[in-house]
């Protein structure tokens, strides 16, 4: 695979990209190859928890089930939040019993989420999706151990590329989530802003993939 796609929510099925598409526990497709799966916060309803992580468990069994998530804690919703952190911290001790990286969503909720990880002596990988936010946050977040992943915001806010420059090459990846542009695009705005060729970020994210994903051999796709 020529592209990563870390984070989407649309399988386009093509031949020179790896995708991980967000899966939900009620609207399941069995036909897509790679894919992470979870609570989302926006969509916790306290009669469907239990039944929803049966299923997450039994899937992330499997070896096509690369990540859970996403998941993790928004305070702009009207699910309660200490709700959501039970339901997180859920999804996260099932990330730890069987050694999946996880797919963060955090809306103005970093330090509670960091403080999650650090309660929790969370090992797996720790990926926040969608990052938009300012180097401070960046910062802590890297030094909490976690890693960022850019795409809309990427694309949409120059503002966002003096905090995209300093982010290790070790600590991010690439995603569309819901934008109707496709990986191409994202990858071609990093490499800019990184000042580096579309091969060399190529292989900055092949890297990340097999530590984060520990090598898996995803029937010979590799990236």
């Amino acid at each position: 695979m020529e592209f990563f796609n870390f984070h989407t929510h649309q399988f386009t099925n093509q031949p020179n990209v790896l995708e991980l598409v967000n899966q939900y526990p009620n609207e399941f497709d069995d036909s897509i190859p790679f894919y992470s799966i979870g609570i989302h916060p926006w969509y916790i309803k306290e009669d469907q928890i239990e039944e929803y992580l049966k299923i997450i468990e039994e899937k992330l069994q499997t070896q096509n089930c690369l990540a859970i998530g996403e998941c993790g804690l928004d305070k702009r919703i009207e699910i309660p939040f200490e709700q959501q952190i039970i339901v997180f911290e859920k999804q996260l001790a099932l990330a730890e019993k069987y050694k999946k990286p996880v797919v963060i969503h955090c809306v103005a909720a970093f330090q509670e989420v960091i403080a999650v990880k650090k309660k929790m002596k969370i090992s797996v990988p720790m990926i926040i999706h969608g990052f938009s936010k300012n180097s401070q946050i960046a910062n802590q977040l890297i030094t909490a151990g976690f890693y960022l992943s850019f795409g809309k915001y990427l694309l949409r806010n120059p503002d966002l590329k003096p905090v995209f420059e300093n982010i290790p090459n070790d600590r991010f990846f690439l995603e569309t989530d819901t934008i109707e542009e496709g990986i191409q695009q994202v990858y071609n705005v990093a490499s800019e802003y990184k000042n580096i060729t579309i091969k060399e970020l190529q292989g900055i994210i092949s890297s990340n993939f097999n530590n984060v994903f520990q090598g898996k051999n995803l029937e010979h796709e590799t990236i």
